[in-house]
């Protein structure tokens, strides 16, 4: 049942934001800030983050931000709870239904304690709230954030992302592109079976590159998107670059926004684009891009969800729980390399007819 009264009638002095992990759930909660600091500019907003999630956004003016680093075991709690010794908040948002997050909520001391009602409070997260926010009618992950801000009492809910991005690094992703059409392909995710396939990826860079433009690998240092990066260019006719394991978090933010298009799975770096406002194309099959996939760009999405969840539990998708996962982990392999090509082509042919446009009617004045 929604509340008939917001929590504040006035602009509260301080609050809180816990969420740790991961990158895409991050650029939401990036969104949720921005909806509360542009309704309510002067209050204070504290976000505790995870260490690697910090690093990129350590310049998001007018919020302090706590890294909390999970790797430390119980010393990173008492590290977080020592840092915020004496200090009260008016709210905590608990944007993290995950006991090792609702454990760091025992050392915050705030008048109220907002988390998922029942539906979402996925590990006994309402155990460690006092105050229940009311799912939306959308499944996405970014509007369940977005309720937590019309629970405070704020109208104006539509999103926005504002993280500047360092001189220093757009420098580098400009010197690095050349401000040439780049597809920019973040092949791997956390999780392996996420992933497409090394084929697929290498038919689809070899078709942009055969299209005039130039394609680079990018992702983290781990040895999985090493190798998978390795096995991309190794099917590849037209070779692309390969800059896995060689970004910071905020290099790479400032690449996707100056590369043309990002292609990515399920996972961060497809989320970050919709920060930077970067044409995105998600890969899925595993999660209801309804709920995870690019906020401003479900429509480029190419899923094989929807037909593969109703083939696994013989019922339709909309007697589902949106949470629903399809447990086959190869399915990813079954994701039809011609559906990725035709949304690359449907985008490069609306990307074509803007970049042709007389200078005049490109221009916004």
């Amino acid at each position: 049942m929604r509340h008939l009264m917001p929590l504040f009638q006035s602009p509260p002095r301080s609050l809180c934001i816990l969420r740790l992990s991961a990158i895409g759930d991050c650029c939401h909660a990036l969104a949720l800030i921005t909806v509360i600091r542009r309704a309510w500019p002067e209050t204070r907003i504290t976000w505790i983050v995870g260490k690697l999630e910090a690093s990129l956004f350590a310049n998001l003016p007018g919020v302090e931000i706590i890294p909390f680093d999970k790797s430390k075991g119980w010393r990173g709690y008492r590290e977080l709870w020592q840092t915020l010794r004496g200090r009260r908040f008016d709210a905590l948002l608990h944007l993290q239904a995950a006991l090792r997050a609702s454990i760091a909520t025992l050392g915050i001391r705030a008048r109220v304690k907002l988390g998922f009602d029942r539906a979402r409070a996925n590990d006994g997260q309402w155990l460690f709230t006092n105050h229940a926010v009311p799912s939306p009618d959308s499944p996405h992950v970014l509007d369940g954030f977005l309720a937590f801000a019309r629970e405070l009492g704020i109208t104006d809910l539509t999103p926005d992302w504002q993280l500047p991005i360092d001189p220093r690094d757009r420098a580098w992703a400009k010197e690095t592109l050349q401000g040439r059409p780049t597809l920019l392909i973040c092949a791997a995710a956390s999780k392996a079976f996420k992933n497409w396939t090394a084929e697929g990826y290498a038919a689809l860079a070899d078709h942009a590159a055969e299209r005039g433009m130039q394609v680079y690998l990018c992702g983290g240092p781990a040895q999985l998107e090493r190798q998978l990066a390795h096995d991309i260019q190794a099917r590849c006719r037209h070779k692309p670059g390969n800059l896995v394991g060689e970004t910071r978090l905020p290099q790479l933010l400032a690449l996707i926004a100056e590369a043309s298009l990002v292609l990515a799975p399920d996972t961060g770096p497809a989320h970050m684009a919709t920060i930077t406002g970067t044409p995105v194309i998600g890969l899925y099959a595993h999660h209801n891009p309804a709920r995870t996939g690019p906020y401003h760009a479900r429509d480029r999405v190419v899923s094989i969800y929807k037909e593969a969840i109703e083939a696994e539990t013989g019922k339709p998708l909309a007697e589902l729980d949106w949470r629903t996962r399809l447990k086959d982990g190869d399915a990813m392999r079954r994701l039809p390399v011609e559906r990725v090509i035709a949304e690359f082509d449907r985008w490069h042919q609306e990307w074509n007819a803007v970049s042709n446009k007389p200078k005049d009617e490109t221009e916004i004045t």
